[in-house]
């Protein structure tokens, strides 16, 4: 699938694995990964420095969730660890 043509999806807060319906209906299920090197075409049309989500398998794109506080959406919190392993408060 060529991501030129193809629209950018949402992420739902969680989903790890592509919703995209082949023709005959059956749903993709591949991985989606952090696309790090992402082509020039579809620079010019996200902008520069996006955070894009590309499935394994059919190739399409996603944006993540902005109120996504899962580690699947990589917004999570950092805390301070104490010597012995466990979480300050604070």
């Amino acid at each position: 699938m060529d991501s030129t043509k193809q629209s950018i999806r949402n992420k739902k807060p969680g989903q790890r694995a592509c919703d995209v319906k082949n023709e005959k209906g059956k749903l993709c299920c591949g991985h989606l990964k952090r696309w790090y090197s992402v082509d020039e075409m579809t620079l010019l049309s996200v902008g520069k420095k996006p955070e894009i989500y590309r499935c394994e398998r059919c190739k399409a794109l996603y944006y993540p969730d902005p109120k996504d506080e899962s580690t699947a959406g990589q917004r999570y919190e950092l805390k301070k660890v104490g010597i012995f392993g466990g979480f300050l408060r604070g």
